[in-house]
């Protein structure tokens, strides 16, 4: 298949560097919140990238769960390949792209785990199937015969934590953070003239709400 005669061109919005907040946190939830606001589907996906101590890069669609003052929270099975990798190399980059706006945001940083309890109410709050279901996965990403073993699995979890029954949070599953240390905001524009600022983490600087930043616009 050849795509080399496919072209679109952008042209839904523009980015001034003089215009943008002190913060990337507060361009990053208004870029959130319109997102959500013209129904791009699952807006918090996001393709978390990672490299363990072999230097083969993965990549894999994850969802956030929150922004925090520092960065951003995603859950997952620390024993999966993406948990193995981050054991290994704490440095990640996350990537949000929204064709329907013709953004993208670029976020590279340093991956630790969030605190056990936090990780515990968040378990808690999810649907009771998917409670049950990331029991299934030990390990995340480990090989099974098939899926009717999966499904053995399940039911018999099932059987254990009825509806209605708490089901105990797994060890092995919580949430990570992903601390901000640059973040790059994209908005498509016609000619592929496209703006892209750049806000990067001032370590020699902070004030009383956190990180202070440097901002820089890129050649697209």
């Amino acid at each position: 298949m050849d795509f080399t005669d496919q072209r679109l061109s952008y042209e839904k919005g523009s980015l001034d560097q003089s215009s943008v907040p002190e913060s990337p946190f507060e361009l990053l939830k208004a870029w959130m919140q319109e997102a959500i606001e013209v129904n791009v589907q699952e807006p918090y996906a996001m393709s978390l990238a990672t490299c363990g101590a072999d230097n083969k890069p993965s990549v894999r669609i994850v969802l956030m769960r929150e922004i925090t003052q520092n960065g951003i929270v995603f859950y997952t099975n620390y024993e999966s390949a993406k948990g193995q990798d981050i054991a290994e190399n704490p440095n990640a980059e996350a990537l949000f792209f929204w064709h329907k706006l013709e953004r993208q945001i670029r976020i590279s940083g340093s991956i630790a785990k969030i605190e056990a309890q936090k990780s515990a109410e968040y378990f808690q709050k999810r649907p009771h199937d998917s409670q049950v279901g990331a029991w299934v996965s030990q390990p995340q990403s480990g090989e099974v015969a098939n899926r009717e073993v999966m499904e053995q699995t399940f039911n018999q979890l099932q059987s254990d934590y009825p509806e209605n029954t708490q089901v105990p949070t797994p060890e092995f599953w919580g949430g990570y953070e992903i601390t901000v240390d640059e973040i790059e905001f994209w908005q498509g524009r016609a000619n592929r003239m496209h703006d892209r600022i750049v806000y990067s983490r001032n370590n020699n600087d902070s004030d009383e709400n956190g990180a202070s930043w440097n901002t820089k616009r890129l050649l697209p």
